[in-house]
């Protein structure tokens, strides 16, 4: 074998390497996502078959659950956007399993994300996003209406990004918007028309 055919195997075995190895990670993210939401969901329903309540304690342990979550991150210091979306999905997910409200879960569990990111200082944005995500995939698992789960959990997240400032609102619902462009059934529920779009529907 030539110098140059022996770097040509060892490039060519580099880049299966370099395959092999990302391919095990993005498969360990999926397993570490599927936990996420298995641990959140058992915790949640767990603790309310226990406490025989479900108007008021879900809301409760669903808050605690994300703060919980959100400063296990902030001390790990990675991961907070995996884990905002997973704990939303496996809130959500925890209610529905013991005939829980899930529309109002979903939309105080958007909230409290929210709140939760701004006061660590994280990307408020991100957070809603990943939030609302969760709560979306969530529904659509357990045979939910998604319309309403999208709508409720965007305005909520822009309600309570409001409570954070008008830099807070913007930045949700810029980021709100590629939630939305793949839920065309829904979209024109949740999002504002242009003046162009509306005009063109007036006309027509």
């Amino acid at each position: 074998m030539t110098n140059e055919e022996n770097k040509k195997d060892l490039i060519g075995t580099a880049g299966a390497k370099v395959k092999n190895d990302i391919i095990g990670c993005l498969r360990g993210i999926g397993e570490i996502e599927t936990e996420i939401v298995n641990l959140v969901r058992h915790t949640v329903s767990n603790s309310l078959r226990t406490t025989q309540s479900l108007t008021g304690e879900s809301l409760t342990i669903s808050k605690e659950i994300i703060n919980g979550a959100l400063k296990g991150t902030e001390e790990v210091g990675t991961g907070l956007f995996i884990t905002a979306k997973n704990v939303a999905k496996g809130i959500v997910m925890g209610v529905n399993d013991v005939g829980g409200d899930v529309i109002n879960t979903a939309s105080h569990t958007v909230k409290d994300s929210v709140k939760g990111a701004s006061e660590i200082g994280a990307d408020v944005g991100l957070v809603a996003r990943n939030a609302v995500e969760g709560v979306v995939d969530a529904v659509r698992e357990t045979g939910g209406n998604v319309g309403e789960a999208v709508k409720v959990s965007v305005d909520s997240a822009v309600e309570s990004a409001g409570s954070v400032g008008t830099g807070a609102v913007k930045a949700v619902k810029d980021m709100l918007v590629s939630v939305t462009e793949g839920l065309k059934e829904v979209a024109g529920a949740v999002l504002p028309k242009s003046r162009s779009t509306a005009s063109r529907e007036d006309d027509a």
